[in-house]
């Protein structure tokens, strides 16, 4: 039996259907080279920037949450959520959250914060986690002040990559004026306003 290749023997169907193969994979190659060229740079956001210092006992007391980005550890909180920041013989900083659920009962956390660098240092840790697991770095997460009120009336919170962000009043409700200022220096440094969820008092 012959097995040598003949391209006598081959149905033309069958070249039609490799050469329109080939055009339309030629044509694909086209246009995800001139999709690449076209598309627009993504640029990647300037490094997350911090204030220059913080006065740690300025800013103890209870702090009102104005605004946040939506985040699955708050997912009861339908209001009046707050934190109070109280300082510690041992320099950590003890942190009580609490908010009332949707129905109307108060819902509490006890957590520890701690500075990273110097005692005015505006980066800290927080853990959430039970005390005996503090060894594991994996339960602290980033607490950066990137914006606060000279006389410690507000106050901008998030962490490197921006997943998180808060925007906290010593009162239950900001001026208008304010909060809006504060929006345009967000969008400034690269955080989408979309994601900012205004909370209940």
């Amino acid at each position: 039996m012959n097995t040598e290749f003949n391209a006598k023997n081959v149905p033309n169907r069958w070249f039609g259907r490799v050469a329109m193969s080939s055009v339309a994979a030629g044509l694909l190659a086209l246009s995800l080279t001139v999709f690449a060229v076209l598309r627009p740079a993504q640029a990647e956001p300037t490094p997350l920037q911090t204030v220059p210092s913080v006065d740690v006992p300025r800013y103890m007391g209870t702090w009102h949450e104005i605004a946040k980005y939506p985040n699955w550890f708050q997912r009861k909180c339908a209001s009046s959520t707050q934190a109070t920041y109280t300082l510690q013989a041992d320099g950590r900083v003890q942190v009580l959250n609490r908010c009332k659920t949707d129905k109307g009962e108060w819902t509490e956390a006890l957590s520890a914060a701690r500075q990273i660098g110097a005692t005015n240092s505006p980066r800290l840790k927080v853990r959430f986690a039970p005390e005996w697991l503090s060894f594991i770095p994996m339960v602290w997460g980033d607490y950066w002040i990137i914006d606060l009120d000279p006389d410690y009336q507000w106050v901008v919170v998030s962490e490197p990559k921006r997943e998180y962000l808060w925007i906290l009043s010593r009162t239950p409700q900001m001026p208008a004026a304010i909060y809006q200022g504060l929006l345009g220096k967000l969008n400034d440094r690269g955080f989408d306003l979309k994601r900012i969820e205004p909370s209940k008092p």
